[in-house]
């Protein structure tokens, strides 16, 4: 095996920073939205791109995408909020193959109810501790991480 390109002073330091973030971040929110909304991080989300669609509804093959997760996974979310009322499933009436989730009214009014807390969180765990230019920057290095492909390919400089 060959040896690995260890990580030099400020990758480490860099690292470190974020291994810290990826632990207290996704904590703090998921005990926040359990607390006050009895929803897991994953569930609101779900919600969420629900909620975008203008009628409500995706395909599970595309909320997986959008959700970053495997079929298996989000198959199991939306399981919990069918079973909470949350969202219902059907097979699509174009392809049978397909499955759409459509959010609820009830589940539109739990992200409604949801959504004030969870922001106030996110404001004040991640946007009140940063400058303008911190947010662009945020913005752009968690789009390279998660899409590392599409990174690969912009154009232009980075700012």
């Amino acid at each position: 095996m060959d040896e690995p390109e260890w990580l030099n002073a400020e990758e480490l330091t860099a690292w470190k920073a974020l291994a810290e973030v990826l632990f207290l971040l996704p904590a703090a929110l998921e005990s926040q939205l359990q607390r006050d909304a009895d929803l897991a991080m994953a569930d609101y989300m779900v919600l969420v791109m629900l909620s975008e669609r203008d009628d409500h509804c995706m395909r599970m093959s595309e909320l997986a995408a959008s959700a970053s997760t495997s079929q298996s996974r989000l198959s199991r979310i939306v399981a919990r909020l069918e079973a909470a009322e949350f969202v219902t499933r059907e097979m699509a009436p174009d392809d049978r193959r397909a499955v759409l989730a459509t959010l609820t009214e009830s589940g539109l009014a739990k992200l409604v109810a949801a959504a004030p807390g969870h922001v106030a969180q996110v404001r004040r765990l991640v946007f009140d501790r940063l400058t303008p230019a911190q947010v662009l920057s945020l913005t752009d290095i968690a789009r390279a991480l998660a899409h590392p492909d599409d990174h690969a390919a912009c154009d232009g400089p980075p700012r």
